[in-house]
């Protein structure tokens, strides 16, 4: 079935107009023109927010007949998408649409993020004020840019522009709730500069590659509590790293900062007579952590392949040190909110872990609706990373977060 054709016919073909359109953060350029166009082609007041072809989209829609005395309603969504797709999939997320899909009582998409944070929201809102049947008092659409990796439109929007009186934000992921708080974020990078050793002659090389875990976003999908691909690398080099002098020659894992690593690749060089017994090691590791995420991550996998050895491969000394750090910083939910039942309220993801240009670095992203909470966090994530005598520690990109007010007149309503 096409998703056109599922009903309320309005509101998903509002949807799939948000497919057809490229859109990871920083790329917008191509909603705010569908969303100008579409504006003013439905005969609204339409501002753009902004200088640059990437900005806030604000569409003015007057009460309709009889509602003129109504406070005035802003719903508010934003433009971007998360972009991760699967090893397998060719997919461009600057040119390409998004395939989506039903797949029984889902509307999902081929090998990669569906868009629907925040595309439904978006779809919602002009299906709301293009709905004939909805009656309305004054209404406000405003979409804003770059909101997955820091809301930077949010940010950035001009103070006294809207005119409304009441905000509903139309970023949650269940039908019939609306946001009410928001965490905040700030970004930390990690950085152990290594040099390259020869590797003796006669050492093995073997190619380890763990995919098939369900990822997801950060931020939505953090309290499931499914696998990361950087801490199950992590979680079985540590003993082949001590045991059998395995030494590491690279280490990929995880593409987006916001974004739970589905996929990890470590490229490894060893003594020829500890081979059988490094397989036998990692097998059984991985063994355990795939028992471990059974309900999580069922389609765990690990591959293992013999390769030619490396001639060259990192300063086992410093990839020691930054194998225990992945290990010992956390990567999961710090703690569930004391108030609402069922929200994260503190939480940490280790997104991203490379080795190039003579440097390891760990990228990670910390969330918080209570700005002390995150605060203390990047406290313990700095002191785990010197401990390991990391050589630099980088905090950006800090926003702070939306705690949220119970007991208002829109959250009784």
């Amino acid at each position: 079935m096409n998703i056109q054709d599922l009903e309320p016919k309005v509101v998903w073909k509002n949807f799939h107009a948000f497919t057809q359109l490229p859109r990871p953060s920083y790329h917008e350029e191509k909603v705010v023109e569908y969303l100008v166009s579409w504006g003013k082609a439905h005969g609204y007041e339409t501002i753009k927010d902004g200088e640059g072809p990437i900005a806030n989209v604000i569409i003015r829609v007057p009460a309709t007949p009889g509602m003129e005395k109504c406070k005035g309603i802003i719903l508010q969504g934003h433009m971007d998408m998360v972009p991760q797709k699967t090893s397998d999939s060719s997919h461009d997320f600057l040119k390409d649409p998004i395939k989506a899909y039903v797949d029984g009582e889902w509307v999902t998409a081929d090998r990669t993020t569906l868009g629907a944070d925040n595309g439904i929201g978006l779809a919602l809102a002009l299906s709301a004020i293009e709905d004939p049947s909805v009656k309305h008092g004054p209404i406000e659409v405003l979409a804003t840019y770059t909101e997955e990796t820091g809301m930077d439109g949010a940010n950035a929007l001009k103070p006294g522009i809207l005119k409304g009186d009441i905000l509903l934000n139309l970023d949650s992921e269940e039908e019939g709730e609306l946001c009410v708080g928001c965490a905040g974020g700030l970004d930390v990078s990690a950085t152990f500069n290594y040099r390259k050793y020869n590797t003796p002659e006669g050492s093995k090389g073997l190619k380890l590659t763990v995919k098939g875990l369900k990822g997801g976003h950060s931020g939505m999908d953090i309290s499931l509590y499914r696998a990361n691909a950087n801490k199950v690398m992590a979680r079985m080099l540590l003993p082949v790293m001590e045991m059998f002098g395995v030494k590491v020659v690279s280490f990929t894992g995880g593409s987006l900062r916001n974004a739970i690593p589905f996929e990890a690749v470590v490229e490894i060089v060893l003594p020829q007579e500890n081979l059988k017994a490094v397989k036998e090691c990692i097998e059984n590791v991985f063994a355990e952590i795939k028992a471990e995420f059974a309900q999580s991550d069922p389609d765990a996998a690990l591959y293992v392949e013999d390769i030619p050895a490396a001639g060259k491969h990192i300063q086992p000394s410093v990839m020691l040190r930054a194998v225990k750090a992945l290990l010992a910083c956390p990567s999961n939910v710090i703690r569930m909110s004391q108030t609402m039942e069922g929200l994260t309220e503190t939480s940490i993801n280790m997104a991203i872990v490379r080795t190039e240009k003579g440097k390891i670095t760990v990228h990670s992203l910390m969330r918080s609706a209570v700005d002390s909470a995150k605060a203390a966090l990047a406290q313990r994530v700095r002191c785990i990373f010197e401990l390991a005598e990391a050589d630099q520690v980088v905090f950006k990109g800090g926003y702070s977060g939306w705690t949220p007010v119970l007991g208002t007149e829109i959250n009784k309503v």
